[in-house]
């Protein structure tokens, strides 16, 4: 392929509208999660993660599953986790069976968040992509968000 094949320029082009289209969403449920409940799309993404992974006590993830999870570096989550940690909506604690393991748990603070911030995320989302698909190269690319169904658990 040649920076002048038609193929990657389609490729590059349909790229640029999913690039577009992630941003586009992105930003709209920033500015609805932030106004309504001071969370960030990270921060509420973790919380969400987190909130699935409950089983009684509380949900909880290895740290690098947490990075994996919101797509973060090492690093990063670990300012993430540190700042929902702060607001007491996280807590953290050493594996019992592996004391190298430090896992995250999402705390009843988190948990009742969350559940808060879930029906804004949606509308938010519903919002982004309602008008995303009036610009003819974003619709194509919504129809197919619309179509996907969650992963079967594993």
């Amino acid at each position: 392929m040649t920076a002048t094949d038609p193929a990657l320029t389609a490729l590059a082009q349909g790229w640029c509208a999913l690039s577009l289209l992630h941003g586009r969403i992105e930003a709209h449920i920033e500015r609805a999660l932030q106004a309504g409940h001071d969370l960030s799309v990270r921060e509420y993404a973790l919380l969400d993660v987190l909130s699935r992974q409950h089983d009684g006590d509380g949900g909880h993830l290895q740290m690098k599953q947490v990075a994996d999870a919101v797509v973060l570096s090492q690093s990063a989550t670990t300012r993430l986790v540190t700042r929902l940690e702060d607001r007491g909506l996280l807590e953290r604690y050493l594996c019992p069976t592996d004391r190298r393991g430090i896992y995250t748990n999402v705390t009843e603070a988190g948990l009742k968040l969350v559940d808060q911030a879930r029906p804004t995320n949606d509308a938010a989302l519903r919002e982004a992509l309602d008008a995303a698909a009036l610009n003819p190269e974003l619709a194509p690319l919504v129809r197919v968000v619309e179509s996907l169904k969650a992963p079967a658990a594993a």
